[in-house]
């Protein structure tokens, strides 16, 4: 790492190696818990994602600053026609150890080729339910059977590091807990549970969904599963494996005591602003330091470099969320930052 750019900690004493990019906030899914009434576009007409050139140097300046994992988010990533280049770009960077994607598995069986040859190592698909028909109604698609055959795909190809992402929704997918324990029983994959989160157009949905992340690890805990110890690059999951198990179970559980203590990634979003917390308020445009010359001094006024306004800005990172609080800062739903 240079060592003329301080690695990335902000006054919390927490140090970043995880960056979450999101390049769309575009999503072709319609999930009631996120965008029920399907994508609507809140940006300016002709605002455009960053494109490759841009998220070249936005990774560069991080991977300098000790950033290690990039995982590639949306909306739907898969919706960009360049993602195979966009991942080929970031894993060529020095530094990157890791790139991931998350996608509701649109066209995965047809494009996961490409991506791993581009040099994908991580996938997590979003799979919120096993039923074809209750798929449909959280969803807006009947797509499952397409989706699993992708996910088979990636498997088959060889990709070791595949997770699927289920939100727990006490009116639609709660009495699937068993099923989808039976499919990992068989299928080497990690499962994460996901918490449902409060977002600023979901209050109502919340409040008639919301399923404790708590009573589903006791639950595990009482059925013999055992708590991994966290990787260092890790997401926030709590990982679980049982000894007759192909698979393993990650907990996602934002209300959780501490959740936020052992933070260790940063989110940018679409159109370029660095967001310190998924609940936070607004964001730092650094858009305009991702033009050519991004280590030269181009605000003549602040007279500090991209770098330098990234550790600015990670000075008034808050110690926590306040979802407990319901307070959800600027993020009215999922799809903005991509989770």
């Amino acid at each position: 790492m240079n060592s003329m750019i301080p690695a990335l900690q902000d006054s919390h004493n927490r140090q970043f190696s995880y960056l979450r990019l999101s390049i769309t906030d575009v999503c072709n899914f319609s999930c009631n818990y996120c965008l029920p009434d399907g994508y609507q576009c809140d940006s300016k007409a002709d605002a455009q994602p960053l494109n490759v050139h841009e998220i070249k140097n936005l990774v560069t300046v991080f991977a300098q600053k000790g950033i290690k994992k990039v995982r590639i988010t949306g909306g739907e990533p898969s919706i960009r026609k360049d993602l195979a280049e966009i991942i080929a770009t970031i894993k060529g960077i020095p530094g990157i150890e890791i790139v991931a994607l998350t996608t509701n598995g649109y066209k995965l069986s047809e494009n996961i080729q490409s991506w791993i040859d581009a040099g994908l190592d991580a996938l997590n698909v979003s799979i919120d339910s096993l039923d074809p028909s209750v798929f449909q109604v959280i969803t807006g698609h009947s797509r499952l059977q397409e989706t699993l055959d992708g996910l088979n795909k990636a498997l088959a190809l060889g990709l070791t590091k595949v997770k699927v992402n289920a939100v727990l929704l006490k009116n639609y997918n709660l009495n699937e807990f068993s099923r989808f324990l039976d499919w990992v029983k068989h299928t080497p994959i990690s499962l994460r549970f996901i918490e449902l989160m409060e977002t600023g157009d979901n209050r109502e949905y919340f409040h008639q969904n919301h399923v404790k992340g708590q009573d589903i690890q006791t639950r595990l805990e009482l059925s013999g599963w055992i708590q991994r110890i966290r990787g260092k690059n890790a997401g926030p999951a709590k990982e679980y494996e049982h000894p007759d198990y192909a698979g393993s179970i990650g907990l996602i559980m934002p209300y959780s005591k501490d959740f936020c203590k052992s933070c260790n990634r940063l989110r940018i979003s679409s159109l370029g602003k660095l967001h310190l917390c998924l609940f936070g308020e607004g964001g730092e445009d650094l858009r305009p330091w991702l033009q050519p010359g991004i280590n030269k001094v181009l605000d003549k006024d602040l007279s500090r470099t991209l770098s330098d306004r990234v550790d600015v800005a990670l000075k008034g990172k808050l110690p926590e969320h306040y979802l407990t609080s319901h307070k959800t800062g600027s993020t009215r739903h999922l799809s903005m930052l991509g989770g």
